[in-house]
């Protein structure tokens, strides 16, 4: 009679150990790369979360900087502004005082109890520039020999100058534009600025103004500025006395 051994049976648990293990090693693989992936993972996307936090916080600086810069500069210009302002008020208030010192030396000259007496005279000529070829003028008379009397009479210019390359005098009716052009007249007891207009022909180059004076009596008078005088741009206006 033939006996079959019972050998098999810890053959057949051999295997389904083996697997079991092999199981196992297989789970604790997977859990070491989810613990390193994982883990990994996390922590780059902490990263990306500070570094947007931190992204945030340094364009809410920047736009801080931004206005904080706007605004300074703002104030930087009105300050400016308000340095400019003061510095044409100031300059306008001197150019103010240096007239009014001028007027009150033209008076004390004109009127002083020290002041040199003298006839009628041009105290000073003031030529303006306007459109075209025309200019103002402005002629400042004065008198102080007769207190008290009334200066009347007539005035009129002429200029001389350069056309061509020749010398050449233009003539109150000349320069007026007019063949029987009136005089200006005047009339004072102290002082009075006599003004008008006149045109200069084109390629004319003026040299001197002189302005007659006619008074209702006695000799006419003559008095001759150069065109830088006339204009400003040479010796201040001639004193009265």
């Amino acid at each position: 009679m033939t006996h079959t051994s019972d050998d098999s049976a810890p053959r057949r648990a051999r295997p389904s150990l083996q697997a079991a293990l092999i199981a196992l090693a297989f789970a604790f693989g997977l859990w070491g790369l989810w613990q390193t992936f994982g883990t990994d993972a996390a922590g780059a996307r902490r990263d990306r979360d500070d570094a947007r936090a931190a992204l945030r916080t340094q364009g809410a600086e920047l736009e801080t900087l931004r206005q904080q810069v706007a605004t300074l500069r703002r104030s930087d210009q009105i300050s400016r502004d308000a340095n400019r302002d003061l510095q044409t008020a100031l300059a306008e208030r001197d150019e103010e005082l240096a007239g009014l010192r001028a007027d009150v030396a033209f008076y004390e000259r004109l009127v002083g109890a020290t002041s040199q007496r003298r006839g009628l005279s041009v105290h000073a000529l003031r030529m303006q520039p306007q459109n075209g070829h025309a200019w103002h003028f402005t002629s400042t008379l004065t008198q102080n020999l007769n207190r008290g009397a009334v200066s009347h009479g007539r005035l009129t210019l002429a200029i001389e100058g350069t056309r061509g390359g020749r010398l050449e005098t233009l003539s109150w009716a000349d320069l007026r534009q007019q063949p029987s052009a009136p005089a200006v007249d005047y009339s004072f007891r102290y002082f009075q600025q006599v003004e008008g207009d006149v045109v200069l022909p084109d390629g004319f180059e003026p040299v001197r103004v002189t302005v007659r004076l006619v008074p209702r009596s006695g000799a006419a008078i003559e008095e001759s500025f150069t065109w830088r005088e006339a204009t400003g741009e040479g010796a201040e206006p001639r004193p009265a006395s």
